[in-house]
């Protein structure tokens, strides 16, 4: 069989937006028509705008992450450096550079895309396409971003491959997207090789779906 997610979208009869946040996210109530001709049903939808996120892997095979306090779950996660689309027109594979260099305080010479992913497609339309970074430089101190909210207290810690494998087997790390990237790469690695994952696609606008 082709193990490949294909686009499909049935029909909505009916579409209305029942809030808007002003800063990222809108909800919406689509009722949706089945193409067998069953019932009508209703579903809400989370609009996002999409994000990007980074496994940073130095030469001695550890990931760079962020432990980030994210209130809606009481947690400080180790998470990979992540972003929102929140820059029209902006590249996804800059936009993972800027968080990169924002967040880890690192930049990169060697990127490839490693995974795409729909973190909640039950709720949500958000897309999240997940980089592999290489060839890492760090940023001088006196160049860093300057964070702020949650971001002015998020500590950057360098996580042995190996032990970030063992830890999301353990159930002591939960970051779905990081989750993804951590066991990508492990597999990349114990497969055919970093090099061959897909080249970084320059023209890239948008979030793609999984299938791309």
């Amino acid at each position: 069989m082709d193990v490949t997610d294909r686009t499909e979208r049935w029909p909505v009869v009916q579409s209305e937006t029942m809030y808007r946040t002003g800063r990222v996210i809108a909800v919406r109530k689509d009722v949706v028509a089945p193409p067998n001709g069953g019932a009508e049903f209703t579903r809400d939808v989370v609009e996002h705008p999409g994000a990007v996120a980074v496994l940073a892997l130095d030469e001695d095979e550890r990931v760079l992450m962020v432990a980030q306090y994210r209130h809606p779950v009481g947690h400080r996660l180790l998470e990979v450096p992540a972003g929102l689309l929140d820059v029209p027109g902006e590249p996804l594979h800059e936009a993972a550079a800027r968080e990169l260099y924002e967040e880890g305080h690192v930049q990169a010479a060697d990127w490839r895309m490693l995974a795409d992913e729909f973190p909640t497609p039950g709720m949500s339309d958000e897309a999240v396409r997940i980089y592999l970074a290489r060839d890492l430089t760090v940023v001088p101190h006196e160049e860093r971003h300057n964070g702020e909210d949650e971001e002015a207290d998020m500590p950057v810690v360098r996580v042995p491959l190996a032990d970030a494998v063992d830890a999301i087997f353990a159930g002591r790390m939960h970051n779905g997207v990081t989750c993804t990237a951590v066991l990508a790469t492990w597999a990349a690695r114990h497969g055919d090789g970093y090099d061959a994952l897909r080249k970084v696609d320059t023209t890239d606008q948008a979030a793609p779906p999984p299938s791309e």
